[in-house]
């Protein structure tokens, strides 16, 4: 079930779907991340959906317009999802690209590191 996870991790934030990606996260899920331009670190589920993955990195202007690439596998005893979307932002056409690590309780994502390209504009992708 685990390696499942995370394709549906990668599907529910390309739809933007906050209730999902909740589902998929234990309330207490240990999360850390790096951007280009930051560090981010949460242990409240509510808070890295609504604050900072739908709230910072794709807010509303941010429309996730394409999934290109999603891509799962385990290594030892973690899982890994990676994805790339094209996303629309009023300055342009983008495409970014994230690797997620992850560790599960069997059912949900109890840890969760995340590395980001950044946006990087179309024809550089």
């Amino acid at each position: 079930m685990t390696e499942h996870i995370g394709e549906r991790f990668a599907r529910a934030l390309a739809d933007k779907d906050a209730v999902a990606l909740k589902e998929l996260l234990r309330t207490d899920v240990d999360f850390k991340a790096m951007t280009p331009g930051k560090f981010w670190e949460a242990r409240d589920a509510d808070m890295i959906v609504d604050d900072t993955i739908l709230g910072i990195w794709f807010d509303p202007e941010r429309r996730i317009t394409e999934t290109l690439a999603v891509d799962t596998d385990t290594l030892g005893p973690m899982d890994r999802v990676g994805y790339r979307f094209q996303v629309r932002r009023p300055d342009g056409e983008f495409t970014i690209e994230q690797q997620a690590y992850y560790e599960t309780d069997g059912h949900q994502i109890r840890w969760l590191r995340i590395m980001c390209t950044g946006f990087l504009p179309l024809g550089d992708a």
